[in-house]
């Protein structure tokens, strides 16, 4: 960007207020970053005298043991532009400094800086270097310098390793025991992927430091049964937590027979883990307790916060902000709670009185009450759970977190999610891609149809056809309500995934074998062979039979059975049987009637318990998610492509001219597309007869023409008519029918592109989750069927290939009847061009082709109009930051 993109001032005290943020260090602890100003002078002296000596010999290559005032004036005054300074606050304290200083002169073009920083001793360690590099890289880049250069002591080997492991290509030179470095600010792929790794591993950090606190206490622990603090203090000792729990109340020496204490602060040792539940009103004074005493993580189960309205809005900010300024992740306000089923923590810091046993899999959800009914079913059901959050407002810790911690979670295999929301959607929709390459993720997302009320203080915007990309994209399994969500989850957690679709089925009922057959079908999937029906007479050893001679098939994937219980024989003998035949390399779904979940005669030690459903359609509904999301799995990832031949600078120039919307016949437009590599059917805009056969002429038969007029644009039988002209008189007619009818000369000549399937490609903007290239067939029948397929940039080349062949009509691409088929390779290209185009120039907000004509001989764009306009603040660029 360059110095004047943006209106900084030289005011020190007049800062990019977007600069500020909340970071999360390696060990999973907060600090706040923001510029330095003149009223930070006491605070930096403060910080200096509590360096070491050797820090601060490594900083200022001497002594230095006491900052001068002429010094820490011209440290602390800066102008956030040739010099920047950011400060690490922890509460008060400042406990990093990083700056940068514009080089000019001595060979300097002013397009580089030196920069440097120093972290407190008790502090280092904690990863806060890299991030001031990252932040302060990301500064430097708005006022348009491109290196960093910095003079290092050889022997400082954590600030070398600092530079080194950042993933800029760094050059050195040694002279006189010290390092000179020098480097492009640019990110480049490595220093992405770094600060992505370290990202993932702190956020997951913060997480395990909830879930596996040392201590806890109950701030607000109450006698009274009917209080929401009796209630989260009764659950953590029923629950026999693994260490000590500490009720505070100021009006009683014990509750249910544990020692109480007045406040947070006359608790004699540690507390790694607060839950609080107090008013509102009073959570201020109960925040200053937990700052002061170095609680590293609240749990808010209060409610009267961002549901309530604007001043509750402004408190909830407040509470994550103050929270985070001291080292603290929040669950909450209005959460249910937490809780961790591992036997060594044995943590229910929740309002929930009835927990699942323990499984595999983990469960975030937002609605406290939708979690207590949650976590019933799952007890009900047998579905066994590793971890669960309810985050309620998720003021701070979100779903996004949790991804992060459940992918290195070694006691989770399965993911699920119920969402209203999303905070950070493009966020989501990269951890999620990530994740679901080695964890299946099942999600609910209610408010496809209704506004969820009381979230917008956290919750992004998000068209659903957004949603629908994001989760198809990242694998993420989709389901419609909780009872499919459980279905789902039983099999994942305990079910081997299938290799293929090739299903078969056995039971002891034709009728309900066929019930099943059809819904395979139904499901895109395959029979393995016809439904197998035992009898209703037959013994258990004769079902076991047949059951293990369907799963030995080589043709077999996937078994559904189906039992009816005989009259005479209990149901039990023939599970036990099943259970005794069954593979451990192929999945079995069951439907024993009338009985849901895991029975005690289908269970096994670990995984290969067989889920049994009250009906064959929700077995085999269960059975087809789990198969495509097999082949989301074992499909190539691709590769992020950027084809040849883009003119990324000089489409940037036409992007920052004043125009709000760019037409074919705005020249411009086509200029933007041929620095993308997309060529627009050569044309000429003819206003007289003369010139209409004149352009003919020029362009060469046969040509087509269409009205330009805006009252003809919705007339579909006018406009985009594609007539083939092959002579001047033609030409001549065609104009003044045209001209006439659209109420002023005004007339695209344009030369015929060969005949083909017309399609149109688009670009989509989502202010929150950002751009959605999508595809589709023209025509009345696909726009009313709303036939259209996106993805979300960036593309991998798999993507796109996705993309195209996505429509319910894309056949006709493909040879439909005997058509010739058309270069799908061709128009692949295209959506990676429109993919290249949307990432650089987020200023595009909406752009159309349509139509482009697809056959054999290529993908032919023949028209287009693009909308420009401000770009989006997305939450997912830049450096490390929390929501």
């Amino acid at each position: 960007m360059p110095d004047n993109a943006r209106d900084i001032g030289r005011d020190p005290f007049d800062f990019p207020r977007d600069w500020e943020a909340d970071v999360v260090l390696s060990d999973g602890g907060t600090v706040h970053l923001r510029p330095i100003t003149p009223d930070d002078g006491e605070k930096l002296r403060e910080f200096h005298g509590r360096l070491s000596e050797r820090t601060r010999y490594f900083r200022y290559f001497g002594p230095y043991p006491r900052i001068p005032q002429r010094d820490l004036d011209r440290f602390s005054t800066v102008d956030h532009h040739d010099r920047v300074a950011l400060i690490a606050l922890l509460g008060d304290d400042i406990v990093a400094v990083g700056r940068f200083d514009r080089l000019r002169g001595d060979g300097h073009r002013g397009d580089s800086a030196e920069v440097a920083f120093v972290v407190e001793d008790g502090h280092q360690g904690r990863g806060m270097g890299s991030i001031l590099l990252e932040h302060l890289a990301a500064a430097a880049r708005e006022v348009g310098l491109e290196r960093f250069e910095a003079e290092v002591l050889a022997e400082n080997g954590q600030m070398v390793r600092v530079f080194r492991d950042a993933g800029y290509q760094v050059s050195r030179a040694f002279e006189e025991g010290v390092l000179h470095l020098e480097f492009a600010i640019d990110p480049t792929d490595e220093s992405v992927a770094v600060a992505r790794a370290r990202e993932q591993a702190a956020e997951a950090r913060s997480v395990h430091n909830l879930l596996h606190p040392r201590s806890v206490a109950v701030i607000g622990a109450s006698t009274d049964p009917t209080k929401i603090g009796h209630a989260v203090l009764k659950n953590l000792l029923e629950a026999d937590f693994n260490g000590p729990v500490y009720p505070v109340n100021a009006e009683h020496r014990a509750v249910r027979g544990v020692r109480a204490y007045p406040t947070v602060l006359d608790i004699p040792d540690d507390v790694d883990l607060a839950v609080v539940a107090v008013p509102a009103a009073s959570v201020d004074e109960v925040m200053d307790g937990c700052l002061a005493k170095g609680v590293k993580a609240l749990v808010v189960v209060s409610s009267g916060y961002g549901e309530t309205g604007p001043d509750g809005l402004s408190a909830e900010r407040r509470l994550a902000g103050e929270a985070r300024a001291h080292g603290m992740r929040v669950v909450g306000p209005n959460a249910l709670g937490v809780i961790n089923l591992d036997p060594k923590v044995r943590l229910n810091a929740s309002l929930a009185p009835k927990l699942p046993q323990r499984g595999r899999a983990g469960f975030f959800c937002q609605s406290g009450a939708l979690g207590t009914a949650i976590l019933a079913n799952a007890a009900g059901w047998g579905l066994g759970l590793s971890t669960f959050v309810s985050a309620g407002n998720r003021a701070d810790v979100s779903g996004n977190d949790m991804l992060q911690y459940w992918e290195t979670d070694p006691a989770t295999d399965v993911v699920l999610l119920y969402l209203e929301s999303f905070g950070n959607p493009r966020k989501f929709a990269r951890l999620a891609r990530r994740l679901g390459r080695t964890k299946p993720i099942v999600a609910v997302k209610s408010g496809r149809h209704a506004v969820v009320p009381g979230l917008a203080a956290t919750a992004a915007k998000v068209d659903e056809a957004s949603v629908q990309a994001l989760f198809e994209q990242a694998g993420v399994i989709r389901v419609d309500s909780l009872a499919q969500l459980f279905d789902t989850a039983l099999l994942l957690a305990h079910q081997p995934l299938p290799k293929g679709k090739r299903v078969a089925v056995v039971g002891n009922s034709t009728a309900i074998g066929l019930l099943a057959a059809d819904t395979l079908l139904a499901q895109d999937l395959d029979l393995a062979g016809d439904p197998v029906d035992v009898g209703a007479q037959a013994t258990p050893e004769e079902f076991a039979k047949a059951v293990k001679e369907a799963l030995d098939r080589a043709d077999t994937d996937a078994l559904v059975v189906v039992f009816v219980p005989p009259i005479a024989v209990p149901g039990a003998a023939y599970a036990r049987a099943i259970k005794e035949s069954a593979h451990r390399t192929k999945p079995i779904v069951s439907t024993f009637l009338a009985v849901e979940g895991i029975p005690d005669e289908l269970k096994m030690p670990g995984k290969g318990s067989i889920p049994s459903y009250a009906s064959p359609e929700r077995a085999v509904l269960s059975l087809a998610r789990a198969v495509r999301y097999a082949r989301w799995r074992a499909a190539p990832q691709g590769t992020f492509v950027r084809p040849e031949g883009i003119d990324a600078d000089k489409a940037r120039s036409i992007v920052d001219s004043p125009r709000s919307e760019l037409r074919l016949d705005d020249r411009k437009a086509v200029e933007l597309l041929e620095c993308y590599g997309i060529d627009v059917v050569p044309f000429r805009i003819a206003h007289s007869a003369e010139e209409a056969v004149h352009a003919a002429d020029e362009l060469g038969y046969p040509v087509a023409m269409k009205a330009t007029s805006e009252r003809l644009r919705h007339r579909t039988d006018l406009v985009g008519v594609r007539l083939d002209i092959a002579h001047a008189e033609s030409v001549t007619g065609a104009y003044q029918d045209l001209a006439e009818l659209s109420g002023k000369p005004g007339v695209y000549v344009q030369r015929m592109a060969p005949k083909g399937v017309s399609c149109v490609l688009g670009l989509q903007d989502d202010p929150s989750f950002g751009t959605l290239v999508w595809f589709g067939l023209s025509g009345l029948v696909s726009d009313l069927l709303g036939d259209r397929a996106y993805r979300a940039v960036p593309l991998t080349d798999t993507d796109a290939a996705e993309l195209v062949a996505a429509p319910k009509a894309a056949p006709l691409l493909t040879g439909y009847r005997g058509d010739e088929p058309a270069d799908l390779k061709a128009l692949q290209d295209l959506v990676l061009r429109l993919a290249a185009l949307a990432e650089d120039l987020p200023e595009v907000r909406s752009l159309k082709l349509e139509p482009v004509l697809a056959s054999a001989a290529g993908a032919f764009v023949s028209s287009a109009r693009i909308v420009i306009g401000p770009p989006p603040s997305l939450h997912d660029a830049g450096p490390r930051r929390l929501r």
